[in-house]
C-alpha cells in the first residue's frame, strides 16, 4: 500500500471527514497538523500547487486533493486501486 498523508488543522470538519474515509477503509496515514506551523503549510501549499485550504491528501507522490475529491476517488471506485498502486 502506497503511503499516504493528510495535512490536517485539529478541528476541520473536512478533515475529520476524510480520515474517518481512511479508517472505515483501515489505510494508515500520516496526519500533518499544519495548524502552528507556518513552515509545514508553506510545504503543504508547495506539494498542493498553492491550495491552502485543509485537509490536503497525498497516496505516494500524488496530490488527490482535498476531502471531496477522495470521497470522490472512493466512490468512483479508484481509490482502493490508487492505494494498492
Amino acid at each position: 500500500m502506497k503511503p499516504v498523508e493528510v495535512f490536517t488543522t485539529p478541528f476541520c470538519p473536512y478533515c475529520i471527514a476524510a480520515k474517518r474515509l481512511l479508517d472505515k477503509k483501515a489505510v494508515p496515514y500520516r496526519e500533518i497538523d499544519v495548524s502552528n506551523d507556518p513552515s509545514l503549510r508553506t510545504t503543504m501549499m508547495q506539494r498542493a500547487g498553492g491550495r491552502r485550504t485543509v485537509p490536503q491528501i497525498f497516496i505516494g507522490a500524488t496530490h488527490i486533493g482535498g476531502c471531496d475529491d477522495l470521497h470522490a476517488l472512493d466512490h468512483a471506485g479508484k481509490l482502493d486501486p490508487l492505494l494498492a498502486g
